[in-house]
Order: structure tokens, then sequence, then C-alpha cells
């Protein structure tokens, strides 16, 4: 009798162990293009909500240091997604044609590039000529000082001068005067500017796209292994992502909360003016209204694969068809999270 109830409790142990492990969460390690600041509440929210957990995945969300480090970490299989600049995943896979595991963009998020050209309303600088003989700032690896020539065509503008510098040193070389103009993402150094005494009304913002350079900008990228072996774990995360993004969007404030818990130090409503500012420059632009969020139009993909050939001089040419893949979208009703305005 004994060694019957035995059996019978070793037998129901091991069918419980085999449930849990059949339901067992998918891990997945994410990695962000830059550090916690207010648009990384598009990924945080998801996950503070438990909205990936939902979805059978357990997702693990780290801070970035850019865009050529994340398409990196997610080719070398580090990550298993990230978030990178279209662009930068362009460069690598032109120029790493023979590499196996190049990673994909599975959904794009910023529609349009953050990048802008910023100056000083007191530098005399007012349009995009002015900015002729003029000396630029950026770190090597900005997108907009890689993408500039495509700015530079598209406005008449003739030879500048670059100076390189580190991240934190841009926007105070150019209230220092070091430089005349800057080139990066709107909404992180307009902000900084600001943060160091500068009045917005002060600054002279030419965003990219509005001055004749549609690029895409920041997409989710994969890598082939995760497409390959684990395709339903890829659509589980972009449902779950553009759940947690209709919310962010629609009340950025509240958002703001999950990226404090993930920094304590960041200053709450200059992040929730950073992420708002995101929102109504890149996420919510006129152009993701008419191309739909999460997606891209081929010919103007095809357009922006050639022009990074042309600007990169990459080894070999961009191939659109490989460096886009939306077939793990979700339904356009989930995707349909842009308000009008």
């Amino acid at each position: 009798m004994q060694k019957r109830l035995f059996l019978h409790t070793l037998l129901a142990l091991s069918a419980s162990a085999g449930l849990a492990s059949a339901h067992a969460a998918t891990p997945l390690k994410f990695q962000l293009d830059w550090r916690f600041e207010g648009p990384a509440a598009f990924f945080l929210q998801p996950a503070a909500k438990g909205y990936f957990k939902d979805a059978g995945l357990e997702v693990t969300i780290d801070a970035g240091s850019g865009s050529g480090g994340v398409v990196q970490r997610v080719a070398s299989g580090a990550y298993d997604l990230g978030f990178a600049d279209l662009a930068a995943l362009m460069e690598f896979q032109a120029n790493n044609p023979d590499m196996p595991n190049k990673p994909v963009a599975v959904m794009m998020v910023y529609n349009n590039t953050p990048a802008s050209v910023m100056a000083l309303k007191k530098s005399g600088i007012a349009k995009a000529a002015d900015l002729t003989g003029k000396k630029l700032g950026a770190p090597v690896f900005d997108a907009g000082r890689r993408a500039f020539p495509l700015f530079a065509k598209a406005n008449q503008v003739g030879a500048v001068q670059w100076t390189a510098m580190d991240p934190p040193l841009r926007e105070t070389m150019l209230v220092r005067g070091d430089v005349d103009a800057i080139t990066g993402f709107t909404f992180t150094s307009l902000l900084n500017l600001e943060a160091r005494g500068v009045k917005p009304a002060d600054v002279v913002v030419m965003p990219y796209a509005d001055f004749g350079v549609k690029l895409y900008g920041n997409a989710i990228i994969a890598s082939p292994r995760l497409i390959k072996e684990n395709p339903a774990a890829l659509k589980a995360f972009l449902q779950a992502f553009a759940k947690g993004a209709r919310e962010v969007i629609a009340n950025p404030a509240a958002a703001i909360a999950h990226v404090k818990e993930r920094d304590g130090i960041v200053n709450t409503q200059l992040e929730t003016r950073r992420l708002q500012l995101a929102i109504d420059t890149v996420v919510n632009s006129a152009d993701a209204r008419a191309e739909g969020f999460g997606q891209v139009v081929p010919t103007r993909l095809s357009l922006m694969a050639s022009q990074v050939s042309d600007v990169y001089a990459t080894k070999t040419r961009v191939n659109p068809a490989e460096v886009w893949n939306g077939s793990f979208l979700p339904p356009a009703a989930e995707l349909n999270i842009l308000p009008k305005k």
C-alpha cells in the first residue's frame, strides 16, 4: 500500500514538473540603444505591466551605448533583440556580407530619424544654407553626422568643418561657442541644451525629416537565431510591445515611473518632456500615421538603402530585402495605436 502511494505521488510530482517545464517562460535578452531615459519607457512599460510575462516571455532589458553596439551584440548572439538605428543596421550588413548571423529589423518604432542640426540663434545661423563654412560638432558615430551629406545635398549646404567629441560634451561645446552647430537627436540635444541654461526659443532646430532627408530611425532588430528557432516568441514580444506602446503614447507621464524604477536619479519632469518630444517628432509623426505604426514603405526603404550605401561608403550595396522582415508584426488592428492629430 505504501509502495503504491509512493509511486502515485512520484508520478504526480513528475507530471507537475513536466507541466511546469512546458509552460516555462522563454528568456529573451533585449538591448536598448541608450541609457534609461524617457524613450526607454516604450520597452519598460510592457515589462513592468507584465505584458511580456503574460505572453510567456521573461525579458531582460539592458541600457545601451549607441546603435552600433546594439547591432554588434545582437549579431554576436549576446542579445536576442535590440533597439537600433536602421542606418547602423544597414551599414553593418553591407560591411559584413559574409557574416552568417546578421540581425534583421522586424518593427519600425521611429518612423523618422530623430537627427537634427541645432544652432544657437545668436550665431546668426537661421537656415540650412547658413551652415556653409561653419564648424559643426558631433561624436564621430552620431547618426546625424554620418548622414549629414544627405542633409547638405538636399539643402545646398557647402563645405563644413567637423569637430569630434564625446557625447556628454556636445551641447557644452555649442554653448561655449567651440562649435557653431551640432548634430544629434532632437529630443536629446534640445533638452541637454536647456539643462545648460539655453532657452528653447533661442535654439534653431533643423530636423532632417523636415529638411528633405526621409531616413527611417530606430527599429526593433532581432537575431537570425531567434527568428529561426522561436518565431512564436518574437511574435509574442512584438504584440506585447505594441500593447505597451499604445499606453505610453496615451499617457507618457505615467510611463516615466517605470524609467524611474530602473534609474532612480533621472529627472522625472525632464524625461517626461523627452518622451513626449520623441512621440511628437518621430513616433506619432505625419509619416508614421500615413504609413502605419511599426511598418515601412518598400520604395522609401529602398531609397534609404541606396543613400546609406553611398554616404556610408559600404563595402557592398545595402540590400533592403535582407534588412527588413515585417512578417512577425502583429495584426493591423493591434498596430493601430497612433492617435490622430
